[in-house]
């Protein structure tokens, strides 16, 4: 089992390189990450954008240019798009967000002519996250991308941060479903999503992990909270994986624990035709190195 981002690199290290391309690749921080996952070792980097601004950043960082291969578009739309098409091409296994906003990036993966997105799938965040409180990695989801889940999306999601959490080792994960309260209350959406996922799991309509829910954040992650309210359960006060009710409640978990825990991320879109890293443009180096490795780990 994965429990560390080091030990992520290691094991991606270890395996045949996946082909990234990055979209709107022009900042210092896309393409420093890209250059350290090529010499690390564990993929090949295409970057889609602007050759004069990628020259001056690779000079200002003192980065060898010609480890990437370059596919000159001087407009960021347009950029992305091309990124897109290159890995319809199958000239790509992981899509990488860059400069570009968010919007413009995801509106080329949803295109339904051009895009990335199969059909009938549900498009969803996975956040993998390392904070120095908790034993273990901890896999959350959605904190970006589905404002408001509905049941069948929560299923969805559910089910994305199992093959997730498989992917780094873990063998049967287990999943905590987050409301505000471990009671089952029926006025509360949270708790009743929960509870229907919990027994789908019961029953096999969800498989390879341990599913309960509803759980309040503390009786989630908390051994303490779980012996104080005497509550019997799998998951409780060890869970993998976190399933939040909605992207308020998850983006705020996300931010407070980043910014005010130390924590450190990794962050990639599923449900494509392959991992889309999608980290903020004001991220970091290493949540991106972090990202790119997370995607490979997961790449077909």
């Amino acid at each position: 089992m994965i429990k560390t981002f080091d030990e992520l690199y290691e094991t991606v290290g270890q395996r045949p390189k996946k082909r990234v391309v990055g979209a709107w690749a022009v900042d210092d921080h896309t393409i420093g990450a890209l250059a350290l996952a090529v010499q690390k070792g564990f993929v090949e980097a295409t970057l889609v954008g602007d050759r004069e601004m990628m020259t001056k950043v690779c000079a200002d960082e003192k980065i060898d240019m010609s480890i990437f291969r370059i596919v000159h578009i001087p407009n960021d739309v347009q950029a992305v798009a091309a990124a897109v098409d290159l890995i319809n091409q199958g000239e790509g296994d992981v899509l990488m967000k860059g400069l570009c906003t968010s919007d413009k990036y995801m509106r080329a993966i949803l295109n339904k002519e051009k895009g990335l997105l199969p059909p009938k799938a549900v498009l969803s965040h996975v956040t993998v996250m390392s904070v120095a409180t908790y034993p273990k990695l901890l896999i959350i989801g959605d904190v970006a991308v589905i404002p408001a889940p509905d049941l069948t999306q929560k299923v969805a999601i559910t089910n994305y941060l199992i093959s997730t959490a498989k992917a780094l080792g873990i063998e049967k994960p287990k999943v905590a479903l987050l409301a505000a309260t471990e009671q089952m209350l029926p006025g509360m959406q949270a708790c009743v999503d929960a509870a229907m996922i919990s027994k789908m799991a019961d029953r096999g309509q969800i498989s390879g992990a341990y599913v309960d829910g509803p759980l309040a954040m503390d009786v989630a992650i908390s051994k303490e909270a779980v012996a104080t309210k005497k509550l019997t359960s799998t998951v409780a006060g060890d869970a993998d994986c976190i399933l939040f009710p909605n992207i308020e409640s998850g983006n705020a978990f996300f931010k407070t624990v980043t910014n005010l825990a130390g924590g450190e991320l990794a962050a990639v879109v599923t449900g494509a035709k392959v991992p889309c890293v999608l980290t903020s443009r004001g991220d970091s180096t290493k949540s991106k190195l972090n990202s790119i490795a997370l995607a490979a780990l997961m790449a077909k």
